[in-house]
């Protein structure tokens, strides 16, 4: 039985524009970087030092290579905040490409997208 979503694999073209993007602009934490000294580089981010679930930021072409079969597109993921006003209002003010406020029936919703454009949604959660 499966009992929680440990991490989840971003694969992109610049890890350092990423690391960039998700810590100073996203406000995320690293929690850990790895490098085998072989070009594999692992970044492991988390909005929280304690967050359950991590988002490991892998270079595209890298993984490309060494797994050519593996599906590289960017994963749909739903991010909550408690405050949604304030994080959209705080990642304008960082420039991050943000969408409308819509309204679900689950809860109040907004997209950004990385510097990558890689699009991805944050849900209000209280």
């Amino acid at each position: 039985m499966i009992s929680k979503v440990g991490q989840i694999m971003l694969y992109v073209n610049n890890q350092d524009e990423a690391l960039d993007f998700w810590t100073d602009k996203a406000g995320f934490s690293v929690i850990a970087e790895d490098n085998n000294g072989q070009g594999m580089r692992w970044i492991e981010i988390a909005p929280t030092k304690d967050a359950e679930t991590r988002i490991i930021l892998h270079k595209k072409e890298l993984v490309a290579k060494m797994s050519p079969d593996l599906n590289l597109d960017t994963p749909s993921l739903m991010f909550f905040s408690e405050n949604l006003d304030e994080l959209r209002s705080d990642f304008l003010n960082k420039n991050i490409k943000v969408g409308e406020m819509v309204n679900m029936p689950s809860g109040r919703v907004f997209n950004f997208s990385d510097n990558e454009d890689n699009y991805f949604a944050v849900m209000e959660k209280k």
